[in-house]
């Protein structure tokens, strides 16, 4: 095999991994990917018959505020001036989310200031004051009190999980953010904005490299192929992204998931919803958020009589399943434990990503991660011959 270091996983994890080995130390680094296509989940491409950018995976909103990471990304894509908004439809009415000072004085019908609408909050969430919630439905109640949190977070978290709150644990959630200004941008950060001409585009930028050879539809653990684990590994420095369960073969069990399933549909309205994301917060509406991917882009040219939506289902992962969100039960975290200590027995293998390392990562966090693994464990070991420590799940 020609190549110093072999990437498992073409995500952003992965391929800023191999263009910074590639560019920063003249690494020949082949990264492959089980999928057909290259990106990961970030990938997008153009429905056929209108031409509209689909996020294949799910809407992708690129937000930071890490000053490298923003420096590094402009060098593959120029952004948008695009910022994020979402919306929610709650018994028949749209609302602006995340809870601000606009969806408060909506819902309970009133024209609060920011002291009236904190003071309302605290006092309904003192219904469970003091108390040591058991459940989540009991924290989310504690947290911003029941009027809202049975209006907007209920239902939805019910859809997301398929289980009744009151039968998941508490600590899911930790905060549930409530603004009491009118600001319903759905980010912080200092920069937003998106690609401007999408994400694979970008994604095959980074990639474009003469030390990078990119292999699809090439699956690490297909014994058939030559570049599997059991023929790498030992033989050249690996970074694997894929689900760290997967590659010790769920020696210690599942590590569990949620998975998303997407339905969509070109439909002959020049718009359908007015926005890019809306929620859907009642239970008897079976899914979560329909996306319209044409509001993502108003500078592009695209058709006026047809738009693209796509329905967003949510469900726990089975095995087979794409893995999205980590679910992160007490047993989960000490699954996690012990694949961490086998990681640290194989020979010149970090984990790294979303899935390698089971954590939720938005792309500048997983951009960000690469960064510092090339840093502090892939130039340390190319440039000064540094033994290349394992693991990393625990990073």
């Amino acid at each position: 095999m020609n190549a110093d270091l072999v990437v498992v996983g073409s995500g952003f994890y992965g391929l800023t991994v191999a263009e910074r080995c590639a560019v920063e130390h003249g690494l020949k680094v082949l990264v492959i990917d089980r999928r057909s296509h290259i990106g990961g989940n970030a990938y997008s491409e153009a429905e056929a018959t209108t031409g509209i950018e689909v996020h294949r995976y799910g809407a992708h909103l690129f937000h930071t505020s890490n000053e490298r990471v923003w420096e590094y990304v402009n060098r593959f894509t120029a952004f948008t001036d695009y910022q994020h908004r979402v919306y929610t439809t709650v018994a028949g009415e749209v609302y602006p989310m995340p809870i601000n000072l606009g969806t408060i004085n909506q819902f309970f019908r009133a024209a609060y200031g920011p002291e009236e609408a904190r003071a309302l909050i605290q006092e309904q969430a003192g219904e469970l004051a003091g108390a040591d919630p058991q459940n989540l439905n009991d924290k989310g109640i504690q947290l911003i009190g029941r009027p809202l949190y049975e209006a907007f977070i209920k239902g939805y978290t019910a859809k997301q999980w398929q289980t009744d709150p009151k039968d998941l644990p508490a600590g899911i959630i930790s905060r549930l953010p409530v603004r009491y200004t009118y600001n319903n941008r759905y980010f912080n950060d200092t920069h937003e904005g998106l690609p401007v001409d999408g994400y694979t585009a970008w994604l095959e930028r980074m990639a474009d490299h003469p030390n990078i050879e990119v292999r699809l539809n090439t699956d690490f653990f297909d014994t058939t192929q030559p570049v599997n684990k059991a023929a790498v590994v030992g033989q050249v420095p690996v970074v694997y992204t894929g689900p760290v369960d997967r590659y010790f073969d769920f020696a210690e069990g599942e590590l569990s998931w949620r998975t998303l399933d997407f339905e969509e549909e070109v439909l002959d309205v020049g718009d359908f919803q007015g926005t890019s994301v809306m929620n859907y917060g009642d239970e008897d509406v079976p899914y979560t958020r329909i996306h319209e991917f044409r509001h993502f882009h108003p500078e592009r040219d695209y058709p006026t009589d047809k738009t693209v939506i796509m329905r967003e289902y949510s469900r726990f992962a089975e095995r087979g399943d794409e893995p999205y969100y980590p679910v992160n039960t007490a047993d989960d975290r000490a699954r996690l434990l012990t694949y961490r200590d086998l990681g640290k027995g194989e020979d010149g293998v970090i984990f790294g990503g979303r899935l390698g390392t089971y954590k939720y990562l938005d792309m500048h966090m997983a951009i960000g991660a690469a960064l510092s693994t090339v840093d502090n464990k892939l130039t340390p070991h190319f440039r000064h011959a540094a033994v290349l420590t394992s693991g990393g799940v625990d990073e």
